[in-house]
């Protein structure tokens, strides 16, 4: 009966164990982005420059370069070309610098031979 008891509770300590892992899951590019546009707008400082920015990105888990006077982030399949001190309020401008197109899987056999 007491083994019975320990191997109850060994089940539901590994029960809870899986609801938890399952529960922390990893950021998704929408919460990256939305991270990244709520550090840029929530913070204001007219000295910081290139270099200042990237290392700030950088410490906050954003893959971030110095490139001249501007700082490049890359999220997933899309660049982002951030200005500091620029004309919108907060630490930066922000522009798409660049984004791959969503690849379209190719069609089907079938497909291939309806002319």
């Amino acid at each position: 009966m007491k083994s019975i008891k320990s191997t109850n509770s060994a089940c539901l300590v590994a029960i809870i164990f899986c609801f938890a892992v399952m529960s922390m899951s990893s950021p998704t590019a929408a919460d990256d982005y939305t991270d990244l546009m709520k550090l840029i707008a929530d913070s204001e400082d007219v000295r910081i420059d290139a270099q200042d920015l990237a290392f700030l990105l950088v410490t906050h888990g954003f893959n971030a370069e110095p490139k001249g006077d501007s700082v490049i982030v890359k999220l997933d399949d899309v660049v982002y070309e951030m200005t500091p001190n620029g004309v919108e309020p907060g630490l930066a401008d922000i522009l798409i610098e660049d984004s791959k197109p969503q690849v379209k899987a190719p069609p089907s056999a079938p497909e291939l031979h309806n002319g």
